[in-house]
C-alpha cells in the first residue's frame, strides 16, 4: 500500500466479548484487554469498524452498539445475508479502495477465504481460532493485536524510511499525547507509527519489532533512595516491565532509545539540576539580562541548629521555598512549602533531604518553555503570587503545597496588585539561547524548564526543568509537527552515528 492510501480495521465481535456472553439474560463483558485496544485505537487514525454477525443476543447487540458510539467507532454487518459465508457489499467496496485487516478470534474458513480473495489481510487471535488458511497471521493475545498491525502496515508500505517507535508511559499521559493525534498508528506525515509496549508480554520480542523506543522513564519509578542521588541510578527501583526494557538496553546498546537512560537521570534530582543551571552563567553578557539558577541550599535535618547560618551563607534570605531533593518520579516529589522565618522549620514536613530556594517574587506569571527538538516553544501561566501577598495568609506557619496539585496562584485581585509586571515580556531571544545551551549540556530531544522574571531586577531564573512534558500550551497543530520531526532527526542522528 502506498503513504496516503486509507486503511480500514475491522475487529470482529468475538474478538472483544467476553466467550460467557452468551444469552438473551446473560451479562455482557469485554475481554481483558479490550478496553485499552479500542482507546488507542480511537485516536490511531484508522478506519474501524466492528463487525457482527446475526444470532447475537440483544445484550450483546445493545452493548456493542453503546461501545461502538462512544469511541466513534462503524457497526457493520459482517455477512451479505443471513448463513451465507460471503462478506457483506461495504467490506468488498472497501477491498477496492483501501488496504483492509479483518481481526478475529472466531473460527470461519469459508468467510476468512472470501476475504483473502477480496484481498484483506486476516489476523487470528487466540489458540482456539488456528485457522489453517494460507495467509491468516495468528497471534496468541489480544495485547498484541497493535504492534502486529503496526507492522503489517509497515510491511505493506514497503518503505524502509517508515518507523516503528514503540513507547512506554504512564496511561493518562499516553491518552493526553493520542487524544491530540500525536500517537497515530496509521503513519504520519513524518511516516512514523506509534504503538504502546505491553508489560503483559514478552518485552524482548516487541523491541525487536520496533526501531526506536520512545518513553517517560520517570513514569516507572516505584522508589528513589536520595542517600544515592549522586550515583544515579543505583538508587532507583523500577517496575518489573521498565527494569526489563534497562537491561534489554544494557544487552543491545544499539537499541535506538529516546532518550538514553544516563541522560535523564539528572533530572530526577533537585541538586543536580542546580548543578546543571548554575552552568548558564557562561552565557552572561555584560550590560545585557541576566540569566540565572535560583540561588539554593541542600539540607539533611530541619533542625540543624546552624541552619540559619548556613542560609545566608548560601546568599538566601526569607521567604524561602522548601523542595525535597529527589525531583520526580515518587508520589511526595511535588510536597513543597514556603517557610517565612526560621522557626517554621520546627514542624516542616516535607521530604529530607530538601533544597531550600530563593522565592522569587514574579508578579504572578511564570513563562513554560519547551524544546521539541531543533523548535522552542513558550506559553505564559499564572502562578503563585509576590511573597507580600503570601504572608498574611500563613498565620505563622510554614505554606505548604503540592506543585502538581493544589499550588496557590494568584487570585484576580492579587494579578491587579502586580499589573506591571504583566505588562513585562521575557527575553525570548536570551531563553532560546540557554534552551540550546542546555539541550547540547542535557542531550535531550524533548524537555521543558520554567522562568521567572524577578521584579527589580529583571533578572530571568529556571526555576524548574523536566523531561518529556506534555508541552500541552502549544497548539497542537505546531507542537505534534514538531514532536513528530524530532523524533525522526533524533533517530537519525543515532542511526548515523551508530554506522560510522
Amino acid at each position: 500500500m502506498a503513504m496516503g492510501q486509507p486503511v480500514r480495521l475491522v475487529l470482529d465481535a468475538s474478538l472483544l466479548l467476553e466467550p460467557s456472553a452468551t444469552g438473551e439474560a446473560a451479562a455482557v463483558a469485554l475481554r481483558p484487554g479490550a478496553e485499552a485496544l479500542l482507546r488507542r485505537l480511537r485516536y490511531s487514525n484508522l478506519s474501524v469498524a466492528i463487525s457482527y454477525v446475526d444470532g447475537m443476543s440483544t445484550n450483546e447487540s445493545g452493548f456493542l452498539e453503546m461501545v461502538t458510539s462512544s469511541h466513534s467507532f462503524g457497526y457493520i454487518p459482517l455477512l451479505a445475508k443471513s448463513g451465507d459465508c460471503s462478506p457483506n457489499d461495504l467490506m468488498l467496496e472497501w477491498s477496492r479502495t483501501s488496504s483492509c485487516f479483518y481481526m478475529t478470534s472466531r473460527v470461519d474458513k469459508g468467510l476468512i477465504s472470501e476475504l483473502r480473495n477480496h484481498n484483506w489481510r486476516v489476523v487470528s487471535v487466540g489458540n482456539e481460532c488456528s485457522i489453517e488458511v494460507p495467509g491468516v497471521l495468528n497471534v496468541g493475545r489480544l495485547q498484541e493485536l497493535l504492534l502486529t498491525l503496526a507492522t503489517l502496515i509497515k510491511r505493506e508500505i514497503g518503505d524502509s524510511s517508515v518507523l516503528v517507535i514503540g513507547y512506554v508511559m504512564k496511561q493518562s499521559r499516553e491518552e493526553d499525547f493520542a487524544r491530540r493525534g500525536a500517537f497515530p498508528i496509521y503513519p504520519s506525515k513524518d511516516g512514523l507509527i506509534f504503538v504502546p509496549l505491553s508489560f503483559e508480554l514478552p518485552l524482548s520480542s516487541q523491541l525487536q519489532e520496533v526501531d526506536t523506543v520512545l518513553h517517560k522513564i520517570t513514569d516507572e519509578i516505584l522508589k528513589i533512595d536520595p542517600n544515592c542521588s549522586i550515583d544515579f541510578p543505583k538508587g532507583i527501583s523500577f517496575s518489573s516491565g521498565m527494569s526489563e526494557i534497562i537491561r534489554f538496553v544494557e544487552e543491545h546498546p544499539d537499541i535506538c532509545i529516546i532518550d538514553q537512560f544516563k541522560n535523564i537521570y539528572p533530572l530526577l534530582d533537585r541538586l543536580q539540576i542546580q548543578n546543571i543551571l548554575v552552568q548558564l552563567q557562561e552565557l552572561g553578557t555584560e550590560g545585557k539580562t541576566k540569566l540565572r539558577a535560583p540561588y539554593s541550599l541542600k539540607v539533611d535535618n530541619f533542625h540543624d541548629g546552624e541552619l540559619d547560618k548556613h542560609i545566608a551563607e548560601a546568599n538566601l534570605s526569607f521567604p524561602l521555598i522548601v523542595k525535597p531533593q529527589v525531583a520526580c518520579g515518587v508520589s511526595d516529589a511535588h510536597n513543597m512549602a514556603l517557610v517565612f522565618q526560621i522557626e517554621e522549620f520546627s514542624n516542616l514536613s516535607v521530604p529530607l533531604p530538601a533544597v531550600l530556594q530563593e522565592y522569587i517574587d514574579h508578579g504572578s506569571k511564570i513563562f513554560k518553555f519547551y524544546v521539541i527538538g531543533d523548535k522552542v516553544f513558550h506559553a505564559v501561566r499564572n502562578s503563585m503570587p509576590n511573597a507580600s501577598l503570601l504572608k498574611p495568609s500563613s498565620g505563622g506557619e510554614p505554606l505548604t503545597f503540592n506543585s502538581l496539585k493544589t499550588l496557590p496562584v494568584a487570585t484576580k485581585e492579587q494579578q491587579l496588585q502586580t499589573r506591571v509586571q504583566d505588562s513585562k515580556s521575557v527575553d525570548t531571544d536570551l531563553v532560546e539561547e540557554a534552551a540550546k545551551f542546555l539541550k547540547e549540556l542535557l542531550g535531550l530531544t524533548i524537555f521543558g524548564f520554567d522562568v521567572v522574571v524577578q521584579e527589580g531586577t529583571g533578572d530571568h531564573v529556571i526555576v524548574d526543568l523536566n523531561y518529556l512534558p506534555s508541552f500541552k500550551e502549544v497548539p497542537d497543530s505546531v507542537a505534534v509537527p514538531a514532536f513528530w520531526d524530532a523524533i525522526r532527526q533524533t533517530y537519525e542522528s543515532k542511526r548515523g552515528k551508530a554506522q560510522t
